[in-house]
């Protein structure tokens, strides 16, 4: 198994669905894992749950990725508390749907500024942490949409076909600072993003999907614990599709 003892992590959008999964993979793998989400209460509640279930330091921080100077803020704060930050995963995000047509003002700025904007202050304020020590390992949320594209997900598609860009150039620029950077893109997960999804959607989207089945949160955060891990230590600049073989 996979140890990550010794490591910091920092999970944002750690709360819940594949960032939650994640948060819980990497403190199982024994890592001290930060978890991030807009609700402090919910972020803390969380961590308790993952550190009585896998018996690491797991600790909540409420924060709110479209915030850049809070962004900077809790980075410090956790490097400054655990004196490293060895990874992070940019998980917070948004999945919200419209046709161009009927595409609002705040629904382009909204999504691009938490999906973008967010994800590239993030892996920043992390990377000059990861600097100073020489080493890291990030991994970004991409998505099959951005890659594929999808009917009423414009902005969306747009947004994280953005991350598989920032995952690559940042790869680019920060290895040579021994940090490595990589993205996963998930497939249909079986999370709360999809549960007003039609059935008849879900069928179909399982019938096109070679493997025949949803994915589950368990499954993308196996790949970002992979991708964390040392035993990934010659992969940067990557985006990894975990999606059943959807985009074949």
């Amino acid at each position: 198994m996979t140890d990550l003892t010794g490591r910091v992590a920092v999970v944002t959008g750690g709360t819940r669905g594949i960032g939650l999964a994640t948060a819980d993979a990497l403190a199982g793998a024994g890592a001290t894992v930060v978890l991030t989400g807009r609700d402090e209460a919910v972020a803390k509640q969380r961590a308790a749950e993952l550190a009585e279930r896998t018996g690491s330091p797991v600790t909540g921080l409420a924060l709110d990725v479209t915030d850049r100077s809070a962004i900077k803020d809790a980075f410090r704060a956790v490097a400054k508390e655990h004196g490293r930050i060895d990874a992070l995963v940019a998980s917070a995000g948004m999945l919200r749907g419209a046709l161009i047509g009927m595409l609002s003002d705040e629904h382009i700025d909204t999504t691009l500024a938490t999906n973008v904007v967010g994800t590239i202050a993030t892996v920043q304020a992390a990377a000059r942490a990861m600097m100073r020590k020489r080493s890291g390992s990030i991994v970004l949320l991409a998505s099959i949409v951005g890659e594929r594209g999808n009917a009423g997900q414009t902005v969306y598609a747009a947004s994280k076909a953005a991350i598989a860009g920032v995952a690559r150039s940042a790869a680019k620029e920060l290895g040579r600072y021994g940090i490595r950077v990589n993205a996963v893109a998930p497939g249909v997960i079986r999370t709360d993003l999809i549960a007003d999804q039609p059935a008849e959607a879900l069928e179909k989207i399982t019938a096109d999907t070679p493997l025949n089945r949803l994915g589950e949160a368990a499954e993308v955060a196996a790949a970002i614990r992979f991708l964390i891990s040392d035993e990934a230590s010659f992969i940067t600049g990557q985006v990894l599709g975990v999606d059943g073989g959807l985009v074949l």
